[in-house]
């Protein structure tokens, strides 16, 4: 099914200690956020990609996605203060019913099975995320002293792309700004409209490059793709 994807790049990475936006850093020789976009380059079913970047770094982006021939970039919107408003700034360019998804750029793993599934259940319910059971035993915490383990059976990790119709994504990106309130996903917008969002399982793979730390497991993952 089709769909336009939503891909907010703007941010600075401080956690990774890069000096510059962590999605330009190389990995395996090509920069993660070419990674990243290649997915939705190859994948018939993405009708264009809506990037939200820094006005600095705008350049330097066309310059890498005329190298690496990336061309479902319909266009650039400027980043904001925090990710919401990135992404709000995007949807006010895409203004057309369909499946939306929005995907980090330091994520770089998705595949398309994934995809699939993750569309299909957006199509049938209207919200739908990626998410994969929580593995650690959770503590919940008052200052550095335990108050109680978090039964875990029920908690899950998410991560993206998070996919929805288009409408209740903008509905949802409106009443936000219109109550000043921030969220710590899309779908947590969502679930204040009171919409229902669909679980669909992920895969550990599909990690967010956030240190670096995780650089390594990124390696790693590559290592293992070639080797299957």
């Amino acid at each position: 099914m089709a769909y336009r994807v939503i891909i907010p790049a703007a941010g600075q990475g401080k956690r990774m200690g890069a000096g510059k936006n962590k999605i330009l850093l190389e990995l395996n020789q090509l920069p993660i956020i070419i990674h990243t976009l290649r997915v939705f380059e190859l994948d018939e079913d993405c009708e264009g990609i809506i990037l939200a970047v820094n006005p600095q770094d705008e350049d330097e982006m066309k310059s890498l996605l005329d190298r690496h021939q990336i061309t479902k970039v319909t266009s650039f919107v400027p980043g904001g203060k925090e990710r919401q408003h990135s992404i709000y700034n995007a949807l006010k360019q895409v203004r057309q019913e369909g499946i939306v998804l929005v995907h980090d750029a330091a994520r770089p793993f998705i595949d398309k099975n994934l995809l699939r599934s993750l569309i299909e259940a957006a199509k049938t319910s209207g919200a739908a995320i990626l998410a994969v059971p929580v593995k650690d035993t959770v503590k919940k915490a008052t200052g550095k002293f335990v108050a109680e383990t978090v039964e875990r059976t029920s908690l899950w990790a998410v991560q993206t792309p998070q996919a929805f119709r288009f409408s209740i994504l903008f509905e949802a990106y409106r009443k936000a700004e219109e109550d000043d309130f921030l969220g710590t996903d899309d779908a947590s917008l969502v679930e204040r409209l009171g919409k229902d969002v669909v679980i669909v399982e992920g895969s550990y793979d599909n990690i967010k490059l956030t240190t670096p730390e995780d650089l390594y497991f990124a390696e790693a993952i590559i290592r293992k793709r070639v080797e299957q």
